[in-house]
Formats: C-alpha cells, sequence, structure tokens
C-alpha cells in the first residue's frame, strides 16, 4: 500500500522538536501502522544523550525486528567530542537495505545527519527509499537542511515534529475522503 495522499510528496521530513521527541513520534507512528497491518520498516535512534551535548550513548533499534545496533563509542572518561560510531549505522543500514527489497509501505528512518550528508551512514537506505519511490518518514535537523534539499529535491515536505502533521502527510482527512467519493 502507498501513502493515502497521492498529492503529498514522498518524503517528510520533521522538524522543529528535540531529536528525542521526534524519535519518540517514528516510532509511536511505525508502531500504529504496524498495528493496522502495514509493512512499516526502518530504524529510530535511542539512548541517552550526554551532558554538554556530546552523543552520549545511542543505538539504533530496527523497527522490525527489535534488533539493536550500538552508534556509540567509547571515547574515554574526559572526552567531550561526539562518539558517533559509523559502523553501527552501517550495518543498521543493511538491514533496512534487506527490509526495503523484502517491500515496505512506510520506510522511517531516524535521521539525515552528519554521515548522510557526507554518503554513508544510513544514505543508500535514503537512496534507495527514493529510488523505489518508497514512502519516507525522518527528521532533518535545520543544520542539514541544505544538503538535504540537494539530496531529496521535490520528493519531499518539511513537516512539524507532531502526530496530527504526520497523519495528514499520511492520509486524507474525512472531508477529503468525501471530496473524492463525490467526483
Amino acid at each position: 500500500m502507498t501513502p493515502l495522499r497521492p498529492d503529498r510528496p514522498l518524503i517528510a521530513a520533521l522538524q522543529g522538536a528535540a531529536s528525542s521527541e521526534i524519535q519518540r513520534l517514528l516510532a509511536e507512528f511505525a508502531a500504529k501502522l504496524s498495528r493496522e497491518g502495514l509493512r512499516v520498516g526502518g530504524v529510530v535512534e535511542i539512548g541517552v544523550a550526554a551532558p554538554g551535548g556530546a552523543c552520549g550513548s545511542l543505538k539504533l533499534r530496527d523497527l522490525q525486528t527489535g534488533e539493536l545496533f550500538p552508534i556509540s563509542q567509547n571515547l574515554g572518561s574526559g572526552s567531550q567530542a561526539c562518539n558517533l560510531d559509523g559502523r553501527g549505522v552501517i550495518a543498521a543500514c543493511a538491514a533496512v537495505e534487506r527490509a526495503l527489497a523484502e517491500g515496505l509501505d512506510l520506510l522511517v528512518l531516524s535521521k539525515f545527519g552528519k554521515l548522510e550528508a557526507d554518503h554513508s551512514g544510513l544514505y543508500d537506505a535514503f537512496r534507495l527509499a527514493a529510488a523505489s519511490g518508497t514512502p519516507l518518514l525522518t527528521a532533518v535537523s535545520p543544520a542539514m537542511a541544505e544538503v538535504w534539499g540537494g539530496f531529496a529535491g521535490p520528493l519531499f515536505e518539511f513537516l512539524p515534529a507532531s502526530a496530527s502533521a504526520v497523519e495528514a502527510w499520511w492520509r486524507p482527512s474525512p472531508a477529503e475522503i468525501a471530496a473524492i467519493a463525490a467526483e
């Protein structure tokens, strides 16, 4: 099944909330559609951010299998640098690519970030989803918006990070359904 909103872009990119809130929203929407019988795959980020803005201890959770992919590395107790470990993200990407090959109604990817801007991390999953016409729900930080726009072009729209905005992207309203039925 494709999105019930054929008039909307294939890709929705969330902005406007803390990363943890966006990840929760992505996971909840994916779970809701899965309960409705749709084939939803992808990964969301889970974990605890470190004080002072460092990355903390993060993992990607596969939405179909529950498998966890650690994406943090231990840089030592005194480190203030981001401890993102691209190897875990690349392993998660391979799992997402397998799910895409089996067919999905919706792909959810945690975010388009620095790794993806450098054509690493989940980049190949983003590319494959766009090429296959699979609807995609993700997040893009304002810092990555320009690079994202160059990648996704006219295939996307930014949405506020709210359940109602995601629902409106995915499904027509009752009034829209009535208008379509009247045609």
